[in-house]
């Protein structure tokens, strides 16, 4: 594994927690240095990378609250589009926080399917397709 990979996924994790990247230019970012997606799992604070060849790593991320028994798809929504929408006060903090209460226990980012699944400790989901990506069955 390239130290540059590494870098690259730092900064992409760095940037959305201090709020100085947002999620479309953390997937740019990411996309651009070879990477084809990441799970963020709340329960053990990490982020897995995935590069085309098989080759992982993980990253420590910030703590969340527990993540709740219940998965909430209407509030994991509500999160996103508050995320899409830059409202007023969003943090990534707040967004992990909110997802985290409604029972999210992680996503997963999928570069070559332009989506995202979140996931509930039932393995409940809900699927956000990146903005402009059509729906494929």
């Amino acid at each position: 594994m390239s130290a540059d990979w590494k870098t690259v996924a730092r900064s992409a994790l760095e940037g959305s927690e201090t709020d100085s990247m947002s999620f479309p230019e953390g997937v740019k970012l990411l996309i651009k240095a070879g990477f084809d997606g990441y799970t963020v799992d709340f329960r053990r604070s990490v982020r897995t990378y995935y590069r085309p060849d098989g080759e992982t790593f993980e990253l420590a991320a910030e703590p969340t609250q527990p993540v709740a028994e219940r998965f909430d798809a209407a509030t994991v929504r509500e999160a996103i589009r508050e995320a899409q929408s830059g409202v007023a006060g969003y943090t990534y903090r707040g967004f992990c926080a909110k997802v985290a209460q409604a029972g999210c226990a992680g996503y997963l980012v999928s570069f070559p399917g332009r989506r995202v699944l979140y996931f509930g400790r039932t393995a409940e989901t809900h699927t956000e397709l990146f903005p402009g990506a059509a729906k494929v069955d």
